[in-house]
C-alpha cells in the first residue's frame, strides 16, 4: 500500500509540512518495503488559487491510499471524495513518526460531516 506524507524536507527525518496544497514535498511511501518517492510541490506552492485541488488530484494519480498532512480544505477533499484515498489530517512531527503511527495502526481517518 501507497500514502503520501505532506514533508517540509526530502527524508523521513523531516517535519510534517502542515500545509497541504502548498506543502513543500509529497513523500509517496510503500508502507510495506518503506522505500519512497520525493514528489515536489513547487507548482502548489506557487500557485495563486486552486493549490488544494491540485494537490488532490495528484495524490489520486500517484495512487496512494492514504494522505497524511496537517489539513486539508473542503475543496480539496471533494477533489480526492470518491478516490479511495483516506485523509488523516492533523499530523505532526517527522514524516517517519507518522509512518509508524499508521504502520500501527493507531491512526483515525478524518470522516465527512456531511447531515
Amino acid at each position: 500500500m501507497k500514502i503520501i506524507i505532506t514533508s517540509k524536507g526530502k527524508t523521513l527525518d523531516s517535519p510534517v509540512d502542515p500545509r497541504f496544497g502548498r506543502g513543500a514535498f509529497f513523500l509517496l511511501i510503500d508502507v510495506d518495503s518503506g522505500e519512497f518517492e520525493v514528489m515536489d510541490n513547487s507548482e502548489g506552492i506557487a500557485a495563486s488559487h486552486g493549490a488544494g485541488v491540485q494537490a488532490g488530484q495528484r495524490v489520486v494519480n500517484s495512487g496512494a491510499k492514504a494522505l497524511l498532512t496537517g489539513h486539508v480544505g473542503p475543496k480539496a477533499g471533494q477533489a480526492m471524495e470518491g478516490s479511495g484515498v483516506a485523509i488523516y489530517s492533523h499530523a505532526e512531527g517527522t514524516v517517519q513518526d507518522m509512518l509508524d503511527k499508521f504502520r500501527s495502526g493507531s491512526l483515525t481517518p478524518d470522516t465527512t460531516e456531511e447531515g
